[in-house]
This record gives structure tokens, sequence and C-alpha cells, in this order.
């Protein structure tokens, strides 16, 4: 579909999510998942777009997402098309150089098409944001590049998508989602703990997650 929306998923580690949702919308089989991250397998830790149907892009090397957002909604924009691009960055990237000069290119030329979201949970891998390479005040740099921030509790769909009708109707500067997050949040020993940046769990620990979502939840 050529004028469907783009969504760039910058932080990359959470292409593991992404790609069970596009086995589910019938993209490939889930029988593939058997082999994932294994050798020969179509799926690693980051999706490969020359590997996994259904991606533009692929990821990696962290703080590129952003750039090359930009570049997918300038040139929508002065293909007058309508659809709309949509960037998700960790917040740990925000450290990398090449995001900053993606957000001085968007709002010098208006790219009121592109929709950032930054997931704000406080941590990255090597530990928390603040004491690896301090972002805050992580609002007014936003500002101070020329966006519009909307900062909102990210685990509730009516606050996202009240923000998202904002920046879908907003024309006169780029518009940023700052979705303040807990990392793990409902799986009670992962909650805000820097270890699940990466870590993996077996059998028992999968079902303990699915215990703490489902106490979470009232179920």
């Amino acid at each position: 579909m050529e004028d469907r929306d783009r969504v760039v998923v910058s932080k990359g580690h959470a292409g593991v999510g992404i790609a069970p949702v596009l086995a589910r919308r019938g993209y490939f089989e889930f029988d593939l998942f058997n082999v994932f991250n294994k050798f020969k397998s179509p799926f690693g830790m980051h999706l490969d777009a020359n590997k996994v149907k259904g991606v533009d892009l692929s990821t990696g090397s962290l703080g590129h997402g952003l750039p090359m957002a930009v570049g997918l909604a300038l040139g929508a924009k002065m293909q007058k098309k309508s659809w709309s691009t949509y960037c998700i960055l960790g917040d740990g990237e925000c450290n990398e150089g090449t995001n900053w000069e993606a957000a001085m290119s968007a709002s010098h030329y208006k790219v009121t098409n592109l929709i950032t979201i930054v997931d704000r949970n406080n941590l990255m891998i090597d530990g928390r944001t603040e004491e690896i390479m301090a972002l805050e005040p992580f609002a007014d740099k936003w500002k101070a590049f020329g966006f519009i921030v909307k900062e909102v509790d990210g685990h509730s769909f009516k606050e996202l998508s009240e923000a998202i009708d904002f920046a879908q109707n907003e024309e006169s500067a780029p518009v940023v989602i700052i979705a303040n997050t807990k990392k793990g949040r409902g799986i009670d020993y992962m909650e805000d703990n820097v270890k699940w940046h990466y870590g993996s769990i077996d059998s028992e620990l999968k079902d303990k997650a699915i215990a703490s979502i489902d106490k979470m939840y009232g179920k």
C-alpha cells in the first residue's frame, strides 16, 4: 500500500514484539518463530528488512530511526502525499547526536506529517539514563529544537490517542509525544529493573509473568 502510514520503531529491541504482530496480520507463519534468533532464521533481535516481510527499514544502530523518519516524512510532504510517519524512540538513544540533527531538520522544514513518540522509561542497557548520560530537562530540549511537546502517561491508551489526534492536526510545527512509562510494567519482578532491558525468561518465569499481568488486570 503506497499511501499507508509508516511506523519507524527506532528502539530496535522492540522488534521482538513487532514480529508476532506482523505474523498475526498474516505476513508469515507463526511456525517460523520456532527458530527465532537462531542460525539461518530470518528473525534476529533486530528485524532485517531484507528478510522479514512487512518491515520497510532495518534497525540496529541506535539514533538512526528519527533521521530516516524525517526523510520519509519530508519526501511525502514534497510529493504532496497524505500519509504520516510515526517514529518511536527509546529515551536511551536520545543521547545520540543524529537524533538532534534530525530534530533540527524536522523543525526547520516544518515536517508536521512526522509524529515522534519517545518511550521515557528512564532506563537504558547500561543503567538509568540520568546516570549514564543525563537527558533532563528533556522536554525543554525538544522545545528548544522547535517541537511542540506533549507529555502523557505512556500506559494510557486514552492519553496517547488524544496526543496523536493533536499531532495529526497540528500544522505549525512537528510534535513530539513524551510517553512516561515504567519498563516491565505489570510484571512484578521486571518493573523498573534494568536487567530486563536484555533479559530472557524460561517457562517458569513466563508463568510468573502471566500471573502478574493477570493480577494487575484483576483476573
